[in-house]
């Protein structure tokens, strides 16, 4: 989503950093570029005005100017101003939950926000979180198709959805709710209230109605992103009328320019609780603001993709692979299975947007180099391709085996090739680490056995770049080696290299 914005902030840091000294109208001159690009990623005037004011106030002082490394400082600062934008760099403020059950969240938001997606997205995340049994509730009367729609993203997501009776009242469906969840010993229930394609007059009413038999702990406004400035009036008219507690922003993975998520927390005041990544029912994401900040300026989120990768990890498959990991052993099956991991917490897309340096021009070279989630996709197809002789013992992959694994998987003979050359540096790269003990992943990492996660739990190569890049080995602002233009060759063991340099798999080769 904040591609573009980041690739101007980028440019404008680039510009900055490459001179020796820095003076007012250097800083004027960055001041307008950055306002411009904030202008055109749609966020509010007022909140783009108050941004700027702070950076300038902050950014012409004796201890910049007079700085060693004065362009250093102003990102530093932008950086700081953009955290304080989106809500300060204190602790994420998730879900007030505390009280005599069943406490109840309210979900408000206009019609297609993605409101009654989140509520499913939300009950699992509460149930699994925290620990907390969940009912959800539909009271959306005039959309039948809404309360099925819960009803089967409910089932989806593992949580109970209260049983749908014909006739009854946005009102008495709450007091319904309310009335069940505490004979049945739920711990939450959450109310999907009605929305309008615009604000009126007898859906406030209701949704104000509802707040009085339900007494939320929670009032949650979703708001769709891609709806730019159009988000943020909606979320203000809310605000005026309803006691809201904090917002979710859906859509955040789609190519909206951003101003929305940079606008909201400046005009109502409100906290951003989550972020809707995606469709699926856990593509749900806690807010915060220092993290968001890191990936608009191009700093990456180190941090949220060891997050990821823990939530995704099968833990005994990951224990399994330690295992063979520790004997230096690593056969294609693992390999398959490290593709499917890749593919599971989002694909190449998703997972490089983590990283730092990876700015769009990276991504337009990875690309152009073939290195996509298809990519990833026919990598599993060839493996699959094979015996489970051959993907135990790769050596005995001959070129007639090798046409016919092309064949089934619908590739040419080279890209079986390169996916060969790629697992052998990979079980190179787990031979060495099997003579260290096995010992990879993140060092330090709160919430994981010993402070650290183990080795499987995150594909190979990725691993140890982001334990590198945690620990502060990695270059600052550098991109990752080995990927097209990175001025490396050494890349990341395990995602292959275009004409099988190490790197993203299966890059296609110059000839």
């Amino acid at each position: 989503m904040f591609d573009s914005l980041s690739e101007r902030l980028t440019g404008i840091f680039d510009t900055l950093t490459g001179r020796g000294a820095l003076g007012e109208k250097d800083v004027d001159a960055a001041l307008r570029e950055i306002r411009v690009a904030l202008l055109e990623a749609d966020v509010a005037l007022p909140a783009v005005k108050d941004f700027t004011a702070k950076v300038r106030e902050r950014a012409v002082g004796e201890e910049v100017i007079r700085s060693v490394s004065p362009g250093q400082q102003v990102i530093k600062i932008v950086h700081d101003a953009l955290v304080e934008l989106l809500g300060g760099d204190g602790e994420p403020e998730g879900l007030s939950l505390v009280g005599e059950p069943p406490v109840a969240i309210l979900m408000a938001g206009l019609q297609g926000s993605g409101k009654t997606t989140t509520t499913a997205k939300l009950a699992k995340r509460i149930t699994e979180r925290d620990k907390k049994k969940v009912l959800v509730a539909s009271l959306d009367t005039r959309r039948p198709a809404a309360m099925e729609q819960l009803a089967q993203m409910a089932e989806k997501a593992g949580v109970d959805c209260l049983p749908i009776v014909a006739g009854q009242s946005a009102v008495d469906i709450a007091k319904r709710a309310m009335s069940a969840a505490r004979l049945q010993g739920y711990d939450v229930v959450l109310l999907d209230t009605a929305g309008r394609t615009s604000i009126d007059e007898e859906m406030m009413g209701e949704a104000a109605k509802i707040a009085e038999i339900a007494r939320p702990r929670e009032t949650l406004l979703v708001a769709d992103a891609l709806t730019g400035q159009d988000a943020v009036e909606t979320a203000k008219r809310f605000n005026e009328r309803l006691p809201l507690t904090g917002l979710v922003l859906t859509r955040m993975d789609g190519d909206a320019r951003g101003g929305a998520a940079l606008s909201m927390r400046w005009v109502t005041g409100l906290p951003i609780k989550f972020l809707g990544v995606s469709e699926k029912v856990d593509g749900l994401d806690a807010f915060e603001a220092k993290r968001l900040a890191g990936r608009i300026l191009g700093r990456g989120d180190i941090v949220s993709l060891v997050e990821k990768a823990a939530a995704e990890v099968d833990e005994e498959k990951a224990a399994k692979l330690a295992r063979k990991m520790a004997k230096g052993k690593f056969d294609l099956e693992d390999l398959a299975e490290q593709l499917r991991q890749l593919q599971k917490m989002g694909g190449l897309g998703s997972l490089m947007g983590f990283l730092p340096g990876m700015n769009k021009q990276a991504k337009q070279q990875m690309a152009a180099a073939g290195m996509d989630d298809k990519m990833l996709k026919r990598q599993e197809a060839i493996i699959l391709s094979m015996t489970r002789q051959e993907r135990a013992k790769p050596d005995i992959l001959k070129a007639s085996r090798k046409r016919r694994i092309a064949a089934g998987a619908g590739v040419d003979v080279p890209e079986v090739n390169r996916l060969l050359k790629m697992h052998r540096q990979m079980a190179d790269m787990m031979k060495k680490m099997g003579k260290k003990g096995g010992k990879g992943g993140f060092p330090g990492m709160p919430g994981m056995p010993g402070g650290a996660m183990p080795p499987g739990a995150m594909p190979p190569g990725l691993d140890q770049a982001a334990s590198d890049l945690l620990k502060g080995n990695a270059p600052s602002g550098a991109n990752l080696p080995g990927l097209p233009g990175a001025g490396g060759s050494t890349g990341l063991p395990g995602l292959g290299g275009p004409g099988g340099q190490p790197g993203l798999p299966g890059g296609k080769s110059k000839k």
